[in-house]
């Protein structure tokens, strides 16, 4: 059985912290811009989008099982840049995935390798996952180059697997084995 998770998680710049009620405005402000979710799932997120997505992140904080998902509040210096979630999959949730979402204001800086790196810390340290991957729109250039920061394998392009937005788009997707990670 896994020890209790510390949360929050802190690198040299950022928190990353469980979602509270007074997020929702924060994750509105990036959420609700379409280039953010022009490569998500979501179209652009009005207030009531914001204020269910972070009733449900509320709720992620301590996965145990396949299907559950960690969802955590990215920060620096005290204001709300971006956010990252791990789900654990497979059989005894010996694997799993990190997805990312960021403030455009507050791109270039490296918090978006921060902290996925902080997170796959986490899913390796913590959690003790065989394999972690990531699954992004192809056309999402800009985590394809997060993945490959992070020493991830780009080990599919899937075309046109998915149909996202009235079109079919094709997915990547990155992985790392815990014996490629070194944690810390």
């Amino acid at each position: 059985m896994r020890a209790s998770l510390a949360l929050p998680l802190r690198t040299d710049r950022l928190v990353l912290r469980p979602y509270t009620t007074t997020d929702v405005e924060p994750t509105l402000d990036y959420y609700r811009n379409p280039a953010v979710s022009r490569f998500l799932l979501t179209e652009p997120f009005g207030f009531e989008d914001a204020q269910q997505a972070v009733e449900r992140r509320r709720q992620r904080t301590h996965p145990t099982q396949p299907g559950d998902t960690l969802a955590l509040v990215v920060e620096n210096d005290g204001r709300v840049v971006g956010d990252v979630v791990l789900e654990l999959l497979g059989e005894r949730a010996s694997m799993g995935e990190i997805g990312w979402c960021f403030h455009p204001r507050y791109a270039g800086r490296g918090f978006a390798t921060e902290a996925a790196s902080a997170l796959l810390d986490l899913a390796f340290g913590h959690y003790e996952l065989h394999r972690v991957k990531a699954q992004m729109d192809a056309r999402n250039t800009a985590s394809a180059r997060l993945c490959e920061r992070l020493g991830m394998t780009k080990e599919a392009h899937l075309r046109q697997d998915w149909w996202s937005k009235d079109e079919w788009t094709d997915t990547l997707v990155y992985a790392v084995l815990s014996e490629e990670w070194k944690v810390g």
